[in-house]
């Protein structure tokens, strides 16, 4: 419960912050692109996915990200003691996915999550740019996904049973680590997640003022 706490408030004074940021004038040389809102929404959809023409090289660093983005999802979203757990806080439900389509898209998650550090500490330039936020975010986003894979053994009926919830000690260890992705979320870079859309709109208007168009 604390936990959810720090996150939400967390969250809310962050963009609140920013709502609240004074807008830089415009300044200099007219706009060469009209980039209103929603040629900037359009621009940040359609730049979702990456343009053509990259070395074949770096289509494993490409791929990776949504590797990881789509595995955490459908994990999160369609484990049946997740979707209990979202149940019981606010109401909501939905059907299951099956237990094997969990530890696959679970599996995928952590490969991914893994490739990504193994990225990071053998590239030179992502090792150089590199800071503790960084390495801090992959931790406590890796912990969530490895504790609960220990868990792999247990049906998702039986963990969903009172008495694992309180005695089992993996599921224990599961739900901690879940509580310190949730505290730090809102503080290091895994608030991407609500500014990923702001950030790619705010960054195509400034590209439209110079001539760019989507």
């Amino acid at each position: 419960m604390a936990s959810l706490a720090i996150c939400g408030a967390g969250i809310g004074w962050r963009l609140l912050w920013l709502w609240r940021m004074p807008a830089g004038g415009r300044g200099g040389a007219p706009a060469r692109v009209d980039y209103g809102k929603a040629a900037a929404f359009r621009a940040a959809l359609t730049r979702t996915l990456p343009p053509g023409g990259f070395h074949p090289s770096a289509t494993l660093v490409t791929a990776n990200p949504y590797v990881f983005h789509i595995g955490l999802l459908v994990v999160f979203l369609g484990y049946a003691p997740h979707i209990a757990f979202i149940h019981r806080w606010t109401g909501l439900t939905w059907p299951a996915l099956p237990d094997l389509v969990m530890y696959i898209a679970a599996a995928g998650t952590i490969v991914s999550l893994l490739m990504a550090l193994l990225f990071r500490i053998t590239d030179p330039v992502l090792k150089q740019i590199s800071n503790a936020d960084d390495w801090i975010t992959w931790t406590v986003t890796f912990l969530p996904v490895l504790t609960g894979m220990a868990l792999i053994g247990d049906p998702s009926d039986t963990i969903l049973s009172r008495d694992h919830v309180i005695y089992r000690a993996p599921l224990a260890v599961h739900l901690l680590s879940l509580e310190l992705l949730l505290i730090w979320f809102p503080f290091g870079k895994l608030m991407h997640a609500f500014l990923v859309w702001p950030g790619r709109m705010q960054l195509a208007t400034f590209f439209g003022r110079r001539g760019v168009r989507s």
